[in-house]
């Protein structure tokens, strides 16, 4: 997400807060102005100005608020008598309902820009899921049935080891295939803000000696720093996105896989770490987004583009923060740093 976009959601968010803010400072601006050169006119433009920057950034309500407050700003600081509330010209009164009707149209152009926006965001969605579905549900789905296929025709001239073999072939096809739709759901819920679910709390480890026995790879090592304080989680989405990052490691990475523990106050702090190629510094603020892969097209190496995404969107639902770790050394790991919120000793 962009700075731009971090900003919006926290207006939308804080939109009586944010409309209050704006207003003063349209208001402090036109105080300045009008008191060195601007004409009444400029000033009423400068609050008119800001009514419909809330408009656009807030909520009807929110909107409806800045226009009374531009309006009595208006009237109290720049109209004759100054510093009453009383309105003895047409005029007056005209721009009082000029403001209510700026915020009012405002905010129904505003409503519709961001459901238009909605309908485009869940229209690309659908057009990635679309794109990706055709590369990686395919794939397994080939494989699965070739190896099926060829074991119910040659069943009774293979030797068991050979059976076998493509039987463990067939369920690690199946594997990856549940493991990507479980991905695609999690995005969908995620990108539609469907994300809802109970917590408790619980210790960390069992959940990480889960994944562990998950991915039941030998590159993977475990580095815990004691004490480990409880986290509050939902035990199998928190498995999921640890999943998802241990995996992506696996993939990218030929070396060992760190996966390390510790406390670092008021955070219990995940990081994810390898000595691969890693990620280039121009492409790092991608990594978290949909269906971003470095696979070109339909072939080529890469993931779906899904499993960083989810891993994020599942910490931040659980009030916590990931980021990628800063390459500080040539020689220093790549790697990714969850931290979640710690439960105090009186609570857990």
């Amino acid at each position: 997400m962009s700075l731009v976009q971090s900003v919006f959601k926290a207006l939308e968010k804080y939109h009586y807060l944010a409309a209050l803010l704006i207003m003063l400072l349209a208001l402090l601006v036109s105080l300045l102005l009008g008191s060195w050169f601007l004409p009444r006119l400029g000033v009423l433009l400068i609050l008119q100005l800001g009514v419909g920057v809330v408009a656009f950034v807030g909520q009807r309500a929110s909107a409806i608020l800045a226009g009374v407050f531009g309006a009595v700003a208006f009237n109290y600081f720049f109209t004759e008598p100054r510093y009453t509330l009383h309105m003895h010209e047409v005029e007056d009164t005209v721009s009082m309902l000029v403001f209510m009707v700026i915020a009012l149209l405002t905010s129904q152009l505003a409503m519709l820009y961001r459901r238009q926006q909605a309908e485009l965001q869940h229209t690309r969605l659908r057009s990635s899921i679309l794109l990706s579905v055709s590369h990686d549900l395919r794939t397994p789905l080939a494989s699965i049935i070739g190896t099926l296929s060829t074991l119910q025709a040659y069943r009774e001239r293979l030797p068991a080891a050979e059976q076998d073999e493509l039987i463990n072939g067939a369920l690690e096809e199946s594997h990856r295939l549940h493991h990507y739709i479980e991905n695609v759901l999690q995005a969908t819920k995620i990108q539609h803000g469907a994300m809802n679910f109970t917590t408790t709390i619980q210790p960390l480890m069992p959940i990480v000696q889960q994944v562990l026995k998950r991915v039941d790879n030998p590159r993977v090592r475990l580095d815990v720093l004691p004490p480990l304080p409880e986290v509050k989680v939902r035990e199998s989405l928190l498995a999921q996105a640890l999943y998802n990052l241990v995996d992506n490691a696996l993939k990218y990475s030929r070396t060992a896989v760190i996966l390390k523990l510790r406390f670092a106050a008021p955070w219990v702090e995940i990081t994810v770490t390898d000595y691969g190629a890693g990620i280039p510094e121009t492409l790092r603020h991608k990594v978290f987004e949909s269906f971003y892969s470095t696979r070109s097209g339909d072939s080529g190496e890469g993931g779906t583009g899904l499993g960083l995404t989810v891993a994020a969107g599942i910490i931040h639902a659980h009030q916590g923060h990931i980021d990628m770790l800063p390459t500080t050394a040539p020689d220093a790991p790549f790697g990714v740093r969850i931290r979640l919120p710690a439960v105090p000793e009186e609570q857990a």
